[in-house]
């Protein structure tokens, strides 16, 4: 079994997160005004939009490098629906566009990503999130 962890802390005069894995960092804050937030940086609904499009690109790069199929520009949007109270992530959905290089329809590339993209198909079987005290 693979695991991936990200660590987060809070940063020192703000009431922002850092998030970092490896060498890679993101700034995690609310929107300015809302609950202390300066608007520093991604909220945790963008945060999962930009998870599910960002791992649906690296999805799209993958299968063409497998396929042996280059791929020009790729261009992906995502609407995340949020509902409810406390707000809920009800619906996300993805308008995908990509070019080959060769010309070729790039729709195969588009289903196969899709059914292997690690993010979304996650989502979709429901993953199980557990909050548990540090030692």
């Amino acid at each position: 079994m693979a695991s991936i962890t990200v660590e987060l802390r809070n940063v020192e005069g703000t009431e922002a997160a850092m998030g970092w894995a490896g060498g890679h960092t993101i700034v995690v804050d609310r929107p300015e005004g809302k609950a202390g937030g300066q608007g520093l940086g991604f909220n945790g609904g963008q945060l999962l939009a930009l998870a599910i499009g960002g791992c649906f690109c690296n999805d799209l790069r993958y299968v063409a490098h497998e396929m042996g199929v280059g791929l020009g520009r790729i261009a992906v949007s995502v609407v995340l629906d949020l509902e409810g109270s406390p707000l809920l992530a009800t619906a996300a959905t993805m308008k995908v566009s990509c070019e080959t290089l060769d010309g070729s329809d790039p729709q195969w590339v588009i289903e196969r990503a899709e059914a292997i993209s690690t993010v979304a198909n996650s989502l979709r079987r429901g993953v199980a999130v557990t909050v548990q005290p540090a030692a």
